[in-house]
């Protein structure tokens, strides 16, 4: 893999946005992982999953971190899909996206609420396959 993705797999959005990366992710070049998972500190020592669990983290193959939108840019950039995300990365752009970021994840149980009219997903209610 050259990118696994460390989401929360109790928001709505978040898991909308990873179904849509894996139907794009013809090459399968892309790992996902639900930080919510019993077994992710023993599979995964290194990630700190309250640090996870307000900011999107992404493992590339070479063992580096990746962060926030930088994941995002990262892993639809491997889809060859949404090209539009690598301006959010631009250094003029950047800080504010990065800003704008932090308030979503957040917030994100109350946008997905807006947006889905489901805050959170229980165990099974939401799926990613």
């Amino acid at each position: 893999m050259e990118l696994t993705i460390f989401y929360d797999g109790t928001c709505p959005l978040c898991l909308n946005e990873m179904k849509q990366l894996k139907r794009h992710d013809s090459l399968n070049r892309i790992a996902l992982e639900d930080i919510n998972a019993a077994d992710i500190n023993q599979r995964f020592p290194d990630l700190d999953v309250a640090q996870a669990n307000t900011l999107l983290h992404g493992l590339q193959a070479d063992g580096t971190w990746l962060y926030g939108l930088d994941v995002t840019a990262k892993a639809w950039g491997l889809t060859g899909k949404h090209g539009w995300v690598k301006l959010l990365r631009l250094p003029v752009i950047k800080p504010v996206a990065d800003l704008a970021y932090l308030a979503f994840a957040r917030n994100r149980y109350r946008i997905s609420y807006l947006l889905t009219g489901k805050k959170r997903c229980d165990t099974g209610s939401c799926n990613i396959k």
